[in-house]
C-alpha cells in the first residue's frame, strides 16, 4: 500500500481540506520529531505516528473508536432537528472525518455511546445477532416492584413486535429505580417495556455495552476518549 503524503495525513485525520493541510504544513504547523515539517508531499510512516499541530499533540489513527458519556438533551443525529447535535461537544476534527454513533440513544437518555469512522465496526456492533448485552439503569414514575421484576424478566408483548422481549437480568436498586440488562435493542425498548409491565420510565441512562462500563472509564457527563484495543476486546460476545 502506497504512503500517504503529510497533507493526506492530516486531512484522513480530520483538520481541514487538503488544501488547507498544506497550508498549515506549509507554514511550518506541524512539527514531527521536535521539527516543523514543510513539505506537503514527505511520507512519514504512519505507524505511531506522533505529531504536534495548534500546540497539542496528535496519534495518527487510521479509524477513531471513541466512547462518550452522553449527557441530556443531546440528539445521536448529524442533522439534530430540536436539541445539538453530538458530535457538537466533540472536538471538530470528528465531524470531518465523518464520526457517526454506534446506535443510538433518545436525546433526554444519558450514558455510554460508542462512535467510530469505521463503517464495518458500526455495522458490527449495530448487529442484532452479535447478542451483546446492555445495561439501563432506569428511573420509574411508580415504585419498583417484584411484580415488576418477574414480568420484564418473564417477557412483555409491545406494539408492532412479533414476539414477547424480555430482559436478559433485572434487579431492583431503589424504590423507584431499576437496572435492566438487554441484548435486542430496539427502538426505544426499555421505555416500552417498562410501559408494558405497568410502569413508565423518568430518566435513563446505558452504564454498560457488554465487558465496558462507564464506571471503569470513570468519564463524567459530557466527557469521552478513545477505545484502545483493550477496550475494543470487552465488545466482544461472551
Amino acid at each position: 500500500m502506497p504512503k500517504l503524503t503529510l497533507d493526506r495525513i492530516l486531512q484522513s485525520q480530520g483538520f481541514g481540506s487538503r488544501k488547507y493541510c498544506r497550508e498549515l504544513i506549509e507554514d511550518g504547523e506541524v512539527v514531527i520529531n521536535g521539527a516543523a515539517v514543510t513539505d506537503y508531499k514527505s511520507t512519514p510512516d504512519t505507524d505511531g505516528l506522533v505529531f504536534t499541530l495548534f500546540e497539542e499533540e496528535w496519534t495518527y489513527r487510521e479509524h477513531v473508536y471513541i466512547v462518550l458519556n452522553k449527557p441530556a438533551d443531546i440528539e445521536c443525529s448529524r442533522k439534530p432537528s430540536h436539541h445539538p447535535g453530538v458530535l457538537s461537544i466533540l472536538p471538530e476534527q470528528f465531524s470531518w472525518r465523518d464520526v457517526q454513533p454506534v446506535g443510538r440513544l433518545d436525546h433526554d437518555t444519558t450514558g455510554l455511546l460508542l462512535m467510530s469512522d469505521d463503517g464495518s465496526f458500526i455495522h458490527a456492533q449495530s448487529s442484532p445477532k452479535r447478542h451483546v448485552p446492555k445495561l439501563y439503569v432506569a428511573t420509574t414514575h411508580d415504585p419498583v416492584t417484584e411484580e415488576l421484576v418477574q414480568s420484564l424478566l418473564a417477557g412483555v408483548k409491545l406494539h408492532d413486535e412479533p414476539q414477547t422481549l424480555a430482559a436478559v437480568s433485572c434487579r431492583v436498586l431503589g424504590t423507584h429505580e431499576i437496572e435492566i440488562v438487554l441484548e435486542q435493542g430496539k427502538y426505544h425498548q426499555v421505555k416500552r417495556m417498562l410501559v408494558a409491565a405497568g410502569n413508565h420510565c423518568t430518566a435513563l441512562r446505558r452504564t454498560a455495552i457488554g465487558g465496558l462500563t462507564l464506571e471503569a472509564l470513570e468519564l463524567e457527563i459530557g466527557e469521552w476518549c478513545y477505545l484502545e484495543p483493550e477496550h475494543l476486546a470487552l465488545l466482544v460476545p461472551a
